[in-house]
C-alpha cells in the first residue's frame, strides 16, 4: 500500500473504486447559473438609524437619571 491514500493497488481497476473530482462532486446538486446576489450588500447602501436611537436613548435615560438626583437630593 504505497498509494498515498492507502487504496490497495490491486483494486484500482475495481469500478467502485472511480469517484468524482470536488468540481463534480459540489456542482451536482446546483443549477448552472449558481451565482446568488448578495444577501447582504456591503458599502454605503446600510442605514444607522438603529445606532442613533441608541445613543440617544442612553443619553435620555442619563439626562432622567440626572434630573432625579438634582430634583430629590
Amino acid at each position: 500500500m504505497s498509494d498515498s491514500h492507502g487504496v490497495d493497488p490491486r483494486a484500482h481497476s475495481d469500478p467502485r473504486n472511480v469517484y468524482p473530482s470536488d468540481e463534480e462532486f459540489y456542482r451536482g446538486d446546483r443549477p448552472r447559473d449558481a451565482a446568488l446576489p448578495e444577501d447582504r450588500p456591503r458599502g454605503g447602501g446600510t442605514s444607522h438609524r438603529g445606532r442613533l436611537f441608541t445613543v440617544v436613548l442612553i443619553a435620555f435615560i442619563a439626562l432622567v437619571v440626572i434630573v432625579w438626583f438634582l430634583a430629590f437630593p
